[in-house]
């Protein structure tokens, strides 16, 4: 009798004694006061081995085989050492009598046995804790955190937050329905703005921060590298490093900030019935500050990395494309076109080469290489999200290519109606009309033709 079984004939024993009711010996077993009351029956009756398993002792119904063991041990103690993945695999590919067994299985069969393995297993790899940075800006954490934060029956809004490595501090948190490129580089404006241009970005593998496909174009190939994403682009720009990291215990420090804002700042939104983005926006940087006083703890050294902003800094966090003017002197991106102004002396820029840049308030810049911007649009109206514009035709080629990051397939649309036979006679292959089955031409002995009498001089003239 095993432990649990003894331990149910104890329980059971002490409700017959009346130490314990019947309810309370359930809950402490785990089980309902219907089945207890049936084991407290058997055993009073005198069968305490009902107590057991009715399976104990019985051999199992998905036991291999004896035959199947037989060739499993049989490779196992043969001359060739072959790993349990294989043995399992040859046993599997037998042309005669195949057998299909697991990997485990023969493992466990081999352990029977005593066998050492083929190759030992690697331990697991030692991991260290990495240490903090020296400096404040040297290096920033940045993430994003999909949660209910107004409200357990609410929609789930995303928090993206950006954290300094050296003293755990709050640099800056955005509220966005999803994560997105807007919230990223609102989050990064937000952080250079309020404490300057930081060394490094510590990010995940998300396909807004870089590039996770292996479609290489043409002038990719030429230069040797893929071009980063949009995002990618400002970094580089600014010249701030990224380092992805490939775990989320790599950037653990953002990871358990996101554990203290679920529990605290979902609760101080609650409390102070905050139910709108807005709202909750306005709250940030009181929140922050409060944080940050608590929280934080001095870096290692005085010294701060981080940066001036630039000057044009609404120029740099933008997405930018790559365009030639057209004829009427206009430049076109997915959604919205620019009409740039003639030059000096009424010039047209008709085929140059230019930039256009959609800043993060939605205002397009339209650069040219020499004489700088030479265009620009102002934001639309109403609410304007920032995104990567691409052309119809790239996203439907990504899409079919499944590249990731891109979306999902187009629904396959309705084959094309065929075209409907053309009736036989004029025009149905050649414009001429063909000659009737009777024509003298369509025997097996074709007559010659008959000329008109009167005609038959005027032939044999022509043809001299």
């Amino acid at each position: 009798m095993g432990r649990r079984d003894a331990r149910r004939l104890g329980m059971v024993k002490a409700a017959e004694q009346g130490r314990v009711t019947n309810r309370e010996a359930a809950a402490g077993l785990g089980l309902s006061v219907r089945q207890f009351r049936r084991l407290r029956k058997k055993v009073r009756e005198g069968d305490e081995t009902s107590l057991l398993h009715g399976n104990r002792g019985r051999p199992s119904s998905r036991r291999l085989p004896a035959e199947s063991r037989e060739r499993v041990m049989a490779l196992l103690r043969g001359d060739v050492k072959l790993n349990d993945h294989h043995i399992a695999d040859l046993l599997r590919d037998d042309a005669e009598e195949p057998i299909v067994v697991s990997p485990a299985s023969v493992r466990r069969i081999r352990q029977e046995l005593k066998l050492p393995p083929k190759r030992r297993r690697r331990p697991v790899q030692h991991r260290h804790r990495r240490r903090r940075r020296a400096r404040r800006g040297e290096l920033v954490l940045i993430d994003g955190s999909p949660f209910r934060w107004f409200d357990t029956n609410g929609p789930a809004w995303t928090l993206l937050g950006a954290i300094d490595d050296a003293t755990s501090e709050i640099l800056h948190l955005t509220l966005r329905p999803t994560e997105d490129l807007h919230g990223y580089v609102a989050l990064l404006t937000g952080v250079i703005t309020t404490h300057g241009v930081p060394a490094q970005l510590y990010g995940d593998r998300s396909g807004i921060l870089i590039r996770n496909d292996k479609q290489w174009t043409i002038a990719e190939e030429l230069e040797g590298q893929q071009r980063p994403t949009q995002f990618g682009r400002m970094l580089a720009e600014l010249a701030i490093g990224f380092i992805p990291a490939r775990s989320p215990q790599a950037k653990g420090r953002i990871e358990r900030l996101w554990a203290t804002l679920q529990d605290r700042l979902a609760a101080e939104l609650r409390l102070h019935r905050i139910t709108t983005a807005e709202a909750a926006m306005n709250y940030l940087p009181r929140f922050n500050a409060a944080h940050n006083r608590r929280l934080a703890i001095a870096p290692a050294e005085c010294t701060r990395a981080f940066r001036p902003a630039p000057r044009h800094l609404h120029e740099i966090l933008a997405c930018r494309y790559e365009r030639v003017v057209a004829r009427d002197n206009t430049v076109r991106i997915p959604g919205r076109w620019v009409q740039v102004p003639p030059g000096s002396y009424r010039r047209s820029w008709h085929k140059s080469r230019v930039e256009v840049r959609e800043t993060l308030q939605g205002r397009l810049l339209v650069l040219h290489p020499r004489h700088g911007q030479i265009a620009e649009q102002p934001p639309p109206d109403g609410a304007f999200t920032l995104e990567s514009r691409t052309s119809e035709r790239a996203t439907r080629q990504r899409a079919q290519n499944g590249s990731p990051g891109s979306p999902q397939k187009p629904e396959r649309q309705p084959a094309r109606p065929r075209p409907q036979p053309k009736e036989r006679g004029i025009g149905h292959y050649t414009n001429i009309r063909r000659p009737a089955p009777s024509h003298p031409y369509k025997g097996k002995n074709p007559q010659p033709p008959t000329f008109v009498a009167g005609l038959e001089g005027r032939t044999k003239s022509m043809t001299r």
